[in-house]
């Protein structure tokens, strides 16, 4: 088959998501460039859900992604995506207005928080250096099973009658007789509609189908699995700056993952981490804890890609109803997906919300409001 009503160019969580929540009421395509789905930026998360992270109008999306990701319906998962990790925001003495304004701008929406003293600090995070003085705890904060939510999405849209093809880089895409004709490396596709699920290529496939871009542009993450001394203790929660220059949590077998939360310009490509940034990294980390850093075991870099406002664009591009844009969705897209993609779904359908997202406004994700 090589007619579709939908054609989707990305599988990461994003257009494997998607493709789920339409597979059941269109005939979906699914391109993927690469030999397997999810090797860019769904594959290199720091696999954490906080309801804070993305800023408060991605906060409505993480929310009511919530439930489903704590207890998903049998059909989608035997297990919990999430699972208890706790968040604590640090601040050094006389910073401590960055976690005002953090409760200011989230505890309307019901966002969870509980201020955390020094004393209390020094129990949560052992050996933590003096000059941070206060912290604010995310208690909903929990880890995420990425790998198993984006398997999951692949299965339900394939058992819902998807097709996905790998190694089918998008090569170009023209309109004719009312269709997309769509050239891939796995051959020519047809389709009603094409979905820009791309992640950092987002701009470059709405060029390659003759669509204006909208300025979504990559940026550079850097993540260091460490072995320290004293070795990071399992229940030790996730721990950010709220000045945004770090953020840490614990793995398997007494490891620690550590970012330096940098945010490097980047074409889009298979990005790999610069010495700097590790290097950089670890500073900071020895600026939080006593700790001895023994070694770094590995590193790895990965691609968030934001619009010009940093938020997500879900919508089709204005005055057409052929393009339809999933992009945008930077480090939050994956603890967004099951009410980003129900949002996406209506939208591209014209049809009622899911009662997921029915209170969720979609007017600030529109692209129409990159429009001159």
């Amino acid at each position: 088959m090589t007619r579709f009503d939908i054609a989707i160019v990305g599988a990461g969580m994003a257009g494997a998501s998607l493709a789920a929540e339409l597979a059941d009421r269109a005939r979906v395509l699914l391109l993927e460039a690469e030999d397997q789905p999810g090797r860019h930026a769904t594959g290199r998360s720091a696999a954490f859900w906080s309801e804070t992270y993305g800023g408060p109008l991605v906060q409505p999306l993480t929310t009511a992604s919530g439930p489903f990701l704590a207890a998903p319906p049998p059909d989608v998962s035997d297990r919990p995506f999430l699972s208890p990790r706790g968040g604590i925001s640090l601040a050094r003495q006389g910073d401590e207005t960055l976690l005002e304004t953090m409760v200011a701008q989230f505890e309307a929406a019901g966002v969870r928080f509980e201020w955390i003293g020094r004393d209390a600090l020094e129990t949560l995070i052992p050996g933590l250096r003096p000059v941070w003085t206060r912290g604010l705890s995310e208690p909903s904060c929990s880890d995420i099973d990425v790998a198993g939510l984006h398997a999951a999405y692949l299965r339900m849209a394939r058992r819902r009658g998807a097709v996905l093809r790998v190694d089918a880089a998008m090569r170009s895409a023209s309109r004719s007789a009312g269709r997309w004709m769509i050239e891939t490396a796995q051959g020519p596709f047809e389709a009603d509609v094409l979905v820009n699920a791309a992640g950092a290529w987002a701009d470059r496939v709405a060029e390659a189908a003759g669509c204006a871009g909208l300025g979504i542009q990559p940026f550079r993450r850097t993540m260091i699995q460490l072995r320290t001394r004293p070795a990071a203790p399992p229940n030790l929660p996730l721990v950010l700056d709220a000045a945004g220059l770090f953020y840490f949590k614990p793995e398997s077998g007494g490891r620690l993952w550590l970012s330096p939360h940098d945010e490097t310009p980047s074409p889009p490509c298979d990005c790999a981490p610069e010495e700097l940034d590790i290097a950089i990294g670890v500073d900071r980390f020895e600026q939080v804890v006593d700790w001895h850093v023994e070694r770094v075991e590995r590193s790895w870099a990965g691609l968030r890609s934001f619009a010009p406002d940093r938020l997500p664009v879900y919508g089709f591009a204005p005055g057409r109803r052929d393009f339809f844009w999933f992009a945008g969705q930077g480090g939050f897209g994956i603890q967004t997906a099951p009410a980003a993609s129900r949002l996406g779904a209506a939208l591209l359908l014209g049809v009622e919300p899911d009662p997921m997202v029915a209170a969720i406004d979609p007017a600030p994700y529109s692209p129409g409001r990159f429009a001159n």
